[in-house]
């Protein structure tokens, strides 16, 4: 484009693309508008969506009420649908809160209630023979508990790509690396001013995740104030799944959930996460006293963990907000939305967050007409451990040796498989991206000894496909 022509005026622009972000831009592009997808990063689902504890949430323990509490239960169904209708794996493990003292067992009650107002009554409390009986591996001193059975562990990298990739082949336009620097809004249309050049809407959607509240400040609001909240957690080796089959959760705090055991989509066991509140929202290091402080909970809860090895320890921010629930509103004279202030269980109700901004938009005045002969919904890559990987479907291998050609043998990740991702609809930019697709070097050895081949072949697409993905 030269510098005298008009940058091409979309629809709708969705700002952020993490997974509920990619939810809004599917359900819009399901619609005769022109969308546009960006996002500051390099990969959709890079920012707090990448490290979400990665359940999928009954809502039981919300509060009752809310719009995150209506929006956790509604998410909760229709992601489980899509689930089952794209492949994004995910295990219907149940969960388990255990009580340790007496206070937290005289909580039980009042969460077993608080899980009937929102509309789940499956709950249950029970004694410590059962709790023993449900996690004989837990430490000595459980009093109670309250079994969750509808909970589930999913593939949060997964579900955001899934999103991602129905919205684009719906033939909504990804950005990536566009980082919104300022905007202007003029009668017809906005500008974002963007690192990568402008994008003009005739309505722009705010899903910023961490950055909403900054977004918000452009388009003249003070509502909602952010600000990081910084979770650690451990990651142990394969080894440990037998000590846990369902997720154990703690009672309830002020702060969340607190910390959490809880086996992973990718056979792994996961410890954590702890919960410091940052200023800067861009400090994802561990720490050595977050270490330590998951050591000193894991040995309460589940002291034979500890015996086991440590794969991997990362750290994710989510966005905790002022406001004690999500924010989701339309300014029609704006031609502005926002859906702020979702944290960790964003994940579960991305997809009712975009039916509901969707319903909200209609009303303010975007004009919504369903698109005909709408393609499939993709089908993903399984990428965990309840299904059947590639290396172990001989017809696969027969039909294409590349699925029999192992590259990462922490993680038996195949030469097909990332030769697949790198020709997908949204192929990564780097190894981080490579990785979350496959899982290639995201096991023990933490890629030393399949990272050369796998950047080869990252290297020989030309590092993914940061700016043409229009």
């Amino acid at each position: 484009m030269t510098p005298s022509e008009t940058p091409r005026t979309a629809d709708v622009a969705v700002i952020g693309a993490g997974v509920v972000g990619s939810a809004i831009a599917r359900v819009l592009a399901g619609h005769r508008l022109d969308v546009v997808l960006l996002d500051a990063r390099a990969d959709v689902g890079d920012g707090t969506s990448k490290a979400n504890t990665a359940i999928l949430h009954t809502g039981f323990d919300a509060t009752p009420g809310t719009l995150e509490a209506r929006l956790v239960a509604e998410g909760y169904r229709l992601l489980k649908d899509y689930a089952d209708r794209t492949g994004i794996p995910y295990e219907p493990t149940g969960a388990l809160l255990v009580a340790w003292d007496d206070e937290q067992l005289a909580a039980l009650p009042g969460l077993k209630d608080k899980a009937g107002k929102n509309g789940y009554t499956e709950a249950g409390i029970v004694g410590p023979d059962e709790v023993y009986r449900q996690v004989p591996s837990l430490g000595p001193g459980a009093l109670g508990g309250l079994t969750v059975p509808g909970e589930s562990i999913i593939c949060t990298w997964t579900t955001t790509l899934a999103l991602a990739t129905d919205a684009v082949r719906r033939g909504a336009r990804l950005l990536r690396s566009h980082r919104v620097e300022s905007v202007t809004r003029g009668p017809d249309a906005t500008v974002l001013h963007t690192g990568r050049g402008d994008v003009r809407a005739r309505w722009v959607v705010n899903a910023a995740g961490l950055g909403g509240d900054v977004l918000d400040a452009m388009f003249g609001y003070d509502r909602f104030h952010l600000h990081p909240r910084r979770g650690e957690l451990l990651v142990y080796d394969k080894q440990a799944r037998p000590l846990v089959d369902r997720i154990v959760l703690p009672v309830p705090s002020r702060l969340g959930k607190g910390v959490l055991i809880s086996p992973t989509i990718y056979g792994n066991v996961m410890l954590g996460p702890t919960a410091e509140d940052m200023t800067d929202r861009t400090d994802t290091a561990t720490t050595e006293d977050g270490y330590a402080f998951l050591l000193d909970r894991g040995e309460r809860i589940m002291p034979a963990l500890l015996r086991e090895e440590v794969t991997a320890t990362y750290a994710g921010l989510r966005a905790a907000s002022d406001v004690p629930d999500y924010t989701v509103e339309v300014d029609a004279a704006r031609r502005y939305a926002v859906a702020g202030g979702i944290r960790s269980t964003g994940l579960t109700a991305a997809m009712a967050v975009a039916e509901h901004l969707r319903g909200l938009l209609g009303d303010a005045g975007l004009e919504l007409r369903e698109r005909a002969g709408l393609p499939d919904p993709p089908r993903m890559p399984n990428i965990g451990e309840a299904f059947p990987r590639p290396y172990a479907d001989a017809e696969r291998i027969a039909a294409d040796p590349e699925y029999g050609t192992v590259v990462c043998f922490c993680e038996r990740v195949t030469r097909g498989e990332i030769r697949d991702a790198l020709a997908s609809t949204i192929p990564p930019c780097d190894l981080d991206g490579l990785r979350r697709r496959t899982r290639a070097m995201n096991g023990r050895c933490q890629g030393f000894y399949c990272g050369a081949n796998v950047t080869g072949m990252l290297a020989a697409t030309g590092e993914g496909n940061e700016e043409g993905d229009e």
